[in-house]
Formats: C-alpha cells, structure tokens, sequence
C-alpha cells in the first residue's frame, strides 16, 4: 500500500478517537447540576391551630363537634390562637362564639366568651332575642336530661273551671316549640369535672325566646304549670323542611348558596308558637271531660216564708241548641229534639 495513503488513515483515526472524546467530555461537563431540595416539615413538626370544623354563627355554644386541631404553617401562627399542648379543647366546651367564624379558620381566645365570664349570658343570645328563667321540678326537666344548648318545647297545664257540677276541665298544651336552653340553674355548659356530661337536676331554665314570647310566657306561669319536652335534632329539621315547603320561608331569587344556608340556618334556630297540640283530660281517661260545660243559668222561686230567703229551684243545664228562623220569628231547638 501506498504510504501516502497510510497515513492518511493514521491521521483521520487519531482525529475520529480525539473529536469522541471531546465530545464525550463536553457532554458530561453540560449535564444540569444536581439540586438538593429543602426537605418538607412533616405534620408532627409543624404546629397544630384550633379550628372550626363548620360555620359558627354568632351566639353559638361550642361542643365537642364545633371544633379539632389541624396543622398549621409556622410562619403564620398568631397569639390569639389555641395551640395543642397549651389550650385544653375539654374547656372550650360550652363557650359561646362571640365573633362570626368560618369553617377551617382558626378559633381566636377574643372570639370567645367562656361560661362564667362576663356577659356570656348576652353574648349567647342572637339578635333581637331575650332570655326568660321559667321554674321547673325534676319531673318537668326530663329528669336533668335537658342541657345548654339542647332545644326543647314548653307545655302548659292548666284545670279550666266549668259548669255548676264543680268539676273542672283538666287539659295539657304544647305552646311553644323549638325553644334553645341557655343554661340550667347557673350552669351554662354540660362538662363536669373530668370532661364528660354530667347529669344534674335544677329547679330553673334559662331559655332563649323573642319579645311577645316571653310576654306568653309571664302570662303561662300564672295559669298553670310549666314543663318541658326535650326534642329530637330530627324533628328540627322536619320542621324545617315543612317552613320551606309551606309559605313561611321566602328566599330571594338569585341568592347565592351561602346566602341561602344562612337564611335557613336562622328559620331552624327560631322559636316557634303558632300551631300548637292539646289534650284533653277525656284523651287520657273515658272518665274525665273533652270540653268545659255551659253554667247554669239560675232562676227565681218562692221567697222561704220568715226567712227573706228566696227557694230556688233545680236548674237544669242547657244544652247546645239550633236557632230556627221562620220569617220575623226565630224557634230554638235543641240538639236531638224535635
């Protein structure tokens, strides 16, 4: 072979393995540098914030429910939070919100007013409510079954005197409903000691009603005796559905959801007393009256000789009667007769 061409092919193989090779060495010096990225804190590290788990209108009472710890960014942890490890939840339990609070938002120690403190009672009421203390035995309070926050319906007792046999009409009615217990005796959250419900007899309940109602109930008292009837959370929310269905609830065309919800929200917690039941002492027994019979009507008799003494004489109850207009003249006939 040639040896021009000889070197030649010498020449061209040394620069093929020198270009692979700078090639290979840029390629490894261009490769995108390796980041280490900041580890993320894990949920134990971070602090955990008391928040609300639901929308807590102003005046609500807190329970176990109202509220639960979650995690929470270090940086934006504030003072007036309730931190796990320094706020005990047990505590909180029967406290009455006193600033509007979201679902998710943080619970703040000035949002808050804890049972015993001052105005706890006023900040508990919604607006334009009133708070009215009704006496109550141990028989009409459920037994200490009843607690703050509970809703109840309120039912009158009363003998309603009658006709001239002396005997009186005993009759039971349920006249206001859905009624929010504020506190009992003193006590304005359900926690004993150790953190649990405790259950207590007490001779008065605190509840929360509107202006006339309380009126209502003033004048109940003087009737007859009061007692109450603790309702299911269920029945609230029939009743509900019947406002909404019937005509007493009217919501605005176009109002967003969470207008709607608090519209709704206010129309459960009202109290109620139209509608009332009633029963009568002939519901209970087939020996006692269905309703009050008319009073005899008394008529004059003989004067007693000696004595000035006027001698009446049996009177007879009247009846229902049927009056019969006949032109210009009008015939009672009573019920049954001819």
């Amino acid at each position: 072979m040639d040896a021009k061409k000889i070197v030649l092919l010498v020449g061209a193989l040394i620069i093929a393995v020198t270009t692979a090779l700078l090639a290979r060495s840029m390629l490894s010096s261009s490769s995108a540098p390796q980041v280490n990225a900041a580890s993320m804190p894990t949920e134990a590290d971070q602090p955990h914030v008391l928040v609300a788990t639901k929308a807590l209108p102003v005046g609500t009472i807190l329970d176990a429910e109202s509220f639960r710890f979650q995690p929470w960014p270090k940086d934006l942890i504030e003072q007036a939070y309730y931190l796990k490890g320094q706020a005990d939840p047990i505590k909180l339990a029967g406290s009455v919100v006193r600033t509007a609070i979201s679902a998710g938002q943080p619970l703040t120690q000035g949002g808050l007013v804890k049972p015993g403190d001052r105005g706890f009672l006023a900040a508990a009421l919604g607006a334009g409510m009133r708070a009215v203390t009704v006496p109550v035995s141990a028989q009409s309070s459920v037994a200490g079954f009843v607690f703050p926050g509970d809703r109840i319906d309120l039912v009158l007792t009363q003998s309603v005197a009658g006709g001239g046999d002396g005997e009186a009409l005993k009759v039971s009615e349920t006249i206001l409903r859905n009624l929010r217990v504020l506190a009992t005796d003193q006590r304005m959250d359900a926690m004993g000691a150790d953190g649990k419900p405790e259950v207590r007899t007490y001779s008065n309940v605190t509840i929360e009603v509107t202006p006339k109602i309380a009126e209502k109930i003033a004048v109940a008292q003087t009737i007859g005796s009061l007692s109450m009837s603790l309702r299911s959370i269920a029945d609230t929310a029939s009743d509900l559905d019947a406002a909404i269905a019937g005509a007493d609830v009217d919501l605005p065309d176009g109002a967003s959801p969470n207008a709607e919800k608090a519209i709704i929200a206010k129309i459960a917690s009202r109290p109620v007393d139209r509608g009332s039941t009633y029963s009568t002492g002939a519901d209970v027994s087939r020996y006692q009256r269905s309703s009050v019979p008319a009073k005899a009507e008394n008529q004059g008799g003989p004067m007693m000789a000696g004595t000035g003494a006027q001698i009446t004489a049996p009177v007879a109850i009247r009846g229902p009667v049927i009056r019969v207009a006949r032109g210009t003249s009008v015939t009672e006939v009573p019920v049954g007769g001819k």
